[in-house]
């Protein structure tokens, strides 16, 4: 029988993945286990959690990390340079896998040199990419810099007094990955697939679309109704939903959102609109940018709260400009809700354009506005693609494994 263990920072909020996977992976009779940095509270079967002297490295690590980031541009977003890290190999879950998958292990968790160390036991090794750090010398998402693919990063956008911060990280991403066969990578979307082709990082290397998994079990319609009775909503108004975005990141296109609203407003739409916004606390910014009826509710710590939201809400925005499989989509899509969004990362590959949701011009407000329009007008229903089934999408590891097991026969 097949044994998996998954490495992971934490498994709660954005980085439920992993713990996703691992469900899945169970309900199909293959045996895997999580390690992760961070304790969950409760805590979960199957987790081994990491003691204090790994904390401790971490924290260090990211004090030290931190230091290094003030020479950087925040408005291109994150940007890791894991300096000390946790050498897990002798793990015992790490001993006893067949094979090893390395989700997101930033904030001080693991390193370059960490890698090694997992590369060296011989076993597969697969790195899940929820964001572009892997093909990058450090930036979690490019905007509009190719240097990943044309050069070495040696010209970086985020380092531009000390651009041998990028290009240093960079080499030793390359230097390692052309000493391992043993090295394979897996993309939840295909716009991150296809630009891990491209780099010249791991161009060279297998690159294998699979989404992340989600229960249906969990996510799933209810009645509108009550999910809005027990959440205490207004029975009778339009509710327009997203999570909450930070009014400074430059990932979550805040401002393409915010004059969407405006527009909607003055267009004078029959009926009540309510905005219902979910992920974090009041933001004052944000509610005086917001010309409806604004309903915070805060962060979500259990599933149940989330799946009613979604099922309360008419539909769900997503303005990210820079993402790659937004969880929230696919959520929301599972709970019968339709999303609008930006024709942008992996959002394409989960919305039927004017079937389950609608597809925006990229950073276009109006476009954003017809899409809400379009879906309260024609009552669009949001339903999952039929590849994102959890069964299709352990067939598709499933399948990784045969690769896998045929390319060790090989070399």
């Amino acid at each position: 029988m097949k044994k998996i263990v998954q490495i992971q920072s934490s498994t709660t909020s954005g980085a439920r993945s992993a713990w996703r996977l691992q469900y899945a992976f169970l309900q199909a009779g293959i045996q895997s286990q999580i390690i992760s940095l961070e304790e969950d509270y409760p805590l979960k079967d199957g987790i081994n959690y990491l003691g204090k002297k790994e904390r401790l490295v971490a924290k260090l690590n990211m004090r030290l990390q931190q230091r290094k980031l003030k020479k950087a541009e925040k408005k291109f977003g994150a940007f890791s340079i894991p300096g000390y890290a946790n050498n897990i190999a002798s793990h015992p879950a790490i001993q006893q896998a067949d094979y090893i998958y390395v989700h997101w292990v930033m904030n001080g968790f693991l390193n370059i040199n960490s890698f090694e160390q997992l590369a060296k036991t011989g076993k597969p090794v697969i790195f899940i990419m929820h964001d572009m750090w892997n093909i990058t010398g450090g930036c979690h998402f490019n905007f509009t810099c190719d240097n990943y693919i044309t050069s070495n990063c040696n010209n970086c956008q985020v380092f531009p007094t000390a651009p041998a911060t990028a290009n240093k990280q960079f080499m030793k991403k390359l230097n390692f990955y052309n000493r391992y066969n043993n090295i394979y990578f897996v993309s939840p979307s295909k716009w991150l697939q296809q630009c891990a082709q491209q780099s010249l990082l791991v161009k060279n290397k297998s690159v294998f679309y699979i989404p992340n998994v989600l229960s249906t079990s969990v996510f799933k319609p209810c009645d509108k109704k009550t999910a809005r009775a027990i959440l205490n909503l207004p029975e009778n108004d339009i509710i327009v939903a997203f999570g909450a975005v930070s009014v400074t990141s430059p990932y979550k296109g805040w401002p393409y959102l915010a004059a969407a609203l405006q527009k909607l407003k003055q267009q004078n739409l029959q009926g009540n609109i309510s905005v219902l916004v979910f992920g974090s606390g009041y933001s004052k910014e944000m509610d005086d940018a917001i010309p409806f009826n604004t309903i915070f509710m805060g962060y979500l710590y259990d599933e149940l709260s989330t799946v009613l939201v979604y099922n309360a809400a008419d539909v769900f925005v997503v303005p990210s400009i820079g993402d790659n499989q937004p969880t929230v989509v696919q959520e929301s899509l599972a709970c019968g809700t339709p999303v609008v969004g930006f024709t942008t990362g992996g959002i394409p590959d989960m919305i039927d354009h004017k079937k389950n949701g609608y597809l925006a011009a990229y950073k276009n407000a109006d476009d954003l506005v017809e899409g809400i329009k379009f879906c309260l007008s024609n009552n669009i229903r949001g339903y999952m693609l039929p590849q994102f089934q959890a069964k299709v999408t352990v067939q598709r590891h499933l399948d990784l494994f045969d690769f896998v097991n045929a390319d060790k026969n090989t070399n």
